[in-house]
Order: structure tokens, then sequence, then C-alpha cells
């Protein structure tokens, strides 16, 4: 039963990322607030593994993969999605970026874990890219002059952070399929404490400012981004093939742009709907073939 809720709930969590990032810029400087977020995850999941009477790894290789995940998986892709947020990056357009995942996500899958996609699946790939384009592409042509240029190293930054997220699914799948996931988890969200913390001193002056909606915000980021949208990614990416998993992704920008058009009145015009028409379309293209894969070896 949680496998089969797992993705829709994955989406609807991890959709309200962005808007997190958006919320929280004006009380605290991003990377200060993730250096928080990840040390009260990572000290979360210490309470649950003393309750359960969970192990960590017993192995130095899977502290290293643990670790080193956490640093691809959250400092770099977080920290980079959050910096541009709070930079001004129109969060539509962060999702854009984001959805390139599914499709280097697919790629990489193929020739690093050997995995198949049929062509049906291949076309839901890029049917789902090309509404992602047609949705949000239109705010990236409204740029211009100092607007755009200010913008190009964001976009970089962004990128950046895509393709770390993407490395971190794929070095998931590959060497920390065993172990109790809470466990990897938790070695995630120390390497990731420990890759951010000096950057946010480096970089920032660490300002946060501890107010109701910031507390909130940090509460939510903690129990809803943190914990359970996170172990859901890790339970789909243990259960199921890593470019399918990786779809799921071009529902977040859809969904994000709704969310931003209901609590800060972003514009969603008619061509956004139709692009995230054909978004959902191509995701239901990858995962029905998928799913008859496995009813034809039955």
């Amino acid at each position: 039963m949680l496998l089969r809720l797992a993705p829709v709930l994955f989406v609807l969590i991890w959709s309200t990322g962005w808007i997190t990032a958006r919320a929280a810029a004006p009380h605290a400087d991003p990377l200060t607030f993730l250096a928080a977020r990840y040390a009260l995850a990572a000290l979360a999941l210490i309470l649950v593994m003393l309750a359960f009477r969970i192990k960590l790894p017993s192995t130095p290789a899977m502290w290293v993969h643990g670790l080193f995940s956490g640093v691809l998986l959250h400092a770099i892709y977080l920290g980079g999605v959050w910096y541009v947020i709070a930079q001004g990056l129109a969060t539509p357009l962060s999702g854009l970026i984001a959805a390139l995942q599914p499709l280097l996500t697919a790629v990489l899958a193929v020739t690093w874990l050997a995995e198949h996609l049929t062509k049906r699946q291949w076309l839901g790939l890029a049917l789902g890219f090309f509404g992602l384009v047609v949705a949000l592409l239109p705010q990236l042509l409204s740029l211009e002059g100092e607007a755009l240029t200010a913008a190009s190293w964001l976009i970089v930054i962004n990128v950046i952070a895509m393709v770390s997220v993407t490395l971190g699914t794929l070095y998931q799948k590959r060497y920390l399929q065993g172990g109790d996931l809470r466990a990897i988890a938790f070695l995630q969200y120390l390497g990731a404490t420990l890759a951010t913390l000096p950057f946010a001193f480096l970089l920032e002056e660490m300002n946060f400012a501890l107010t109701l909606e910031s507390g909130l915000v940090m509460v939510w980021s903690v129990l809803g981004l943190s914990l359970a949208a996170i172990g859901l990614l890790l339970l789909l990416i243990r259960h199921g093939a890593v470019s399918r998993v990786a779809t799921l992704i071009y529902l977040i920008p859809p969904l994000v742009a709704v969310e931003s058009f209901l609590l800060f009145g972003e514009r969603l015009s008619l061509v956004a709907i139709l692009g995230m028409t054909l978004t959902v379309l191509g995701v239901y293209l990858v995962n029905r073939s998928k799913s008859e894969e496995k009813a034809k070896a039955v």
C-alpha cells in the first residue's frame, strides 16, 4: 500500500520545496537555513533509530557512500536551488531547469545501471519535457537585457544542482541498496550538514530571524521534506527503476506553478495549463509502459 501511494505522496510533498525556499528567503540566509534543517533532520533520525534500535552501517564503505550521497542529494542540489531562489530566480524557471533531470537520469541509467527503456517510455520522457518547455519557457523568453544577464549565472548554478541530484539518485541506486533506509538517511544528512556549514560561514552572514513563520517553515522542511519526502524517494529508488522514479520530477514544476499562483499570485496562463497536460501524459506513458512489462512477465 505504501509503495502504491508513495509516488503521489512524494510528488505532492516535494513540490512544496520551491515554495518553502521562497517563504524562508525573507527570514534566513539560504545555506544557513539548510544547514540547520539538515542538522535537525539528522537529530530527528537519531531519535528514531534509538526508539527502534536501528544500528548504523558497520562497514567504512557504507559510511562513505552514505555521506557522499548526502552531499549530492542535499548539500549541492538543495543548496543550489535555495540559493538561486533567494537571489531572485523565478520558482517556475527553476522548476524548468529541474525538469532536465528525468532525461539525464534516463540516459545515464541506461549506460551506468543497464536499465532498459521501451520506445514508448522514451516517447513519454520526451513528451513530458516538451510539455514543461511549453508551460515555462515563455517566462524565460520574457527576460531581456540586464535581467537576462543577472539570471544567467543563477541558471548555471541551478543546472549544476540538477546534475548533482541526478548523480545522487544513480549513486543511491548503485551503492546503497542494502541497509536500513533510516540509518542511510541519517548518514546523508550528516554529510550534507558537514558540507553546507563551511559554505554558509564563508559566503553568508548566517542570518536567521526566528519568527513564527520561519519556525513553521523549518518544521515543515524537516518533517515534511527532509524526513517524509526524502524517505519516500529513497523507498522508490530501492524498489523501482531509477529512470521511472525520475519521471515523477516532471510533475513537480506544474505543481510548483499552481502553488505559486495560489500562494503568491504568479500568473498561470492557458499555455502553461496545456504544457502541464502534456507533461502528465508523458509521465503516464512512462509508467504505463513499465506496468505493461510487469504484466507480460507474469
